[in-house]
């Protein structure tokens, strides 16, 4: 189906703002439009700071919405549902399951609406009961409301199936191999040296671990830096804290929210990926740690169990020494050239972009043949 006018909310907007649904529909939908399809992508206007209206044959669309932690989503939600209306757009596409708890608004309006569940989101730390609440009826009434429903994860299907009675598409998130970086310069400008340093790349939120990784970096001395990539999207008293623990640590250092080079470098040079993460739904930021054929160690929750790591590379979440003990392991014991290849094979082969677009276009047009 070609000339279809199909509308895409539930992100912060694109391109270049961090944030694992934000790289998806980055990554995802240029694909897509370079089927035909006329694609809208409606942005959150505190997030999209530039003047670009068009990239890569999609429409950037900046919708307003409160810059507060807690309503953000919902409200632009909002607004770009009716937005949605307005153009008449053939296809909603709605991701993340706070977003999703106005898909029955949309239906009322008219839409057909497509729901991609990212993860469990209620499950993280920084959410009181009454965000939780709203976040697991937004699960609920899009598994249920939406015409059709993308799981990007065996896991996420099983709940989908269990909660909504319903069966979801599994489409898993994507990467792309990349061309590892032979420069130096960003390194050399934070003072690490190629493969003497950790690496990990998050947010600032409860759910990523990161004191924990600081603090089993802490249990004992290791001549390896920690490098942490990222930023808090709104401050709080956990992201302060925790910049006051890197901030005190000369071994440790912050580079902010990074893209491109930079953060290619920062992949390419590492002797160590490390997610500690407590909640994931499939995280793009191990992919693409395995992309570059890095050495990986994670939690073992479940959403990185999928992935089918080696026994090795996993450590009982929340467990500091353990951690250390594995961190410890891993930095003595360099990643083979087999894993490596192997990593490479797997992310071609299981979370290749292509195919990913091929598979959501199905989902598209099997939603409007309805």
């Amino acid at each position: 189906m070609n000339n279809i006018n199909l509308f895409v909310t539930g992100t912060r907007g694109i391109p270049d703002i961090p944030g694992g649904i934000e790289t998806h529909c980055q990554e995802l939908y240029p694909l897509i439009a370079e089927k035909g399809y006329k694609i809208t992508i409606s942005g959150r206007k505190n997030y999209l700071k530039s003047n670009r209206r068009e990239w890569k044959g999609l429409k950037i669309l900046p919708v307003w919405t409160l810059p507060n932690l807690y309503a953000e989503a919902i409200v632009h939600t909002f607004f770009s549902i009716l937005k949605a209306k307005s153009l008449k757009a053939d296809l909603l596409h709605i991701h993340a399951i706070g977003p999703a708890i106005l898909i029955p608004f949309a239906k009322c309006l008219g839409l057909k609406v497509v729901f991609t569940s990212h993860g469990q989101d209620y499950k993280k730390k920084k959410w009181g009961i009454w965000a939780k609440l709203i976040l697991s009826c937004g699960e609920y009434l899009g598994g249920r409301f939406s015409d059709n429903v993308i799981a990007i994860s065996d896991s996420i299907h099983d709940i989908l199936l269990k909660r909504c009675k319903r069966k979801a598409y599994i489409i898993y998130n994507g990467v792309s191999l990349p061309e590892p970086s032979t420069n130096t310069e960003f390194l050399d400008r934070i003072g690490v040296t190629p493969d003497r340093y950790v690496l990990a790349v998050s947010r600032f939120v409860p759910e990523k671990g990161l004191d924990l990784l600081i603090k089993a970096l802490q249990l004992g001395y290791t001549p390896y830096k920690l490098v942490i990539a990222g930023d808090a999207d709104h401050e709080t008293n956990y992201s302060k804290n925790l910049k006051q623990m890197i901030d005190a640590d000369d071994r440790i250092m912050r580079t902010g929210y990074i893209t491109g080079e930079p953060l290619n470098q920062l992949y390419s040079h590492a002797g160590l990926f490390v997610l500690p993460s407590f909640h994931e739904g499939l995280p793009i930021a191990l992919l693409e740690a395995m992309s570059y054929g890095l050495s990986v160690l994670v939690s073992d929750i479940e959403a990185n169990l999928e992935v089918g790591l080696a026994k090795e590379r996993y450590f009982n979440c929340g467990d500091i020494t353990d951690l250390k003990e594995k961190i410890d392991y891993h930095l003595a014991n360099p990643i083979s050239p087999d894993e490596k290849s192997i990593f490479r094979s797997r992310i071609e082969e299981r979370y290749n972009w292509t195919k990913i677009a091929d598979q959501t276009i199905k989902v598209y047009e099997e939603t409007l043949a309805r």
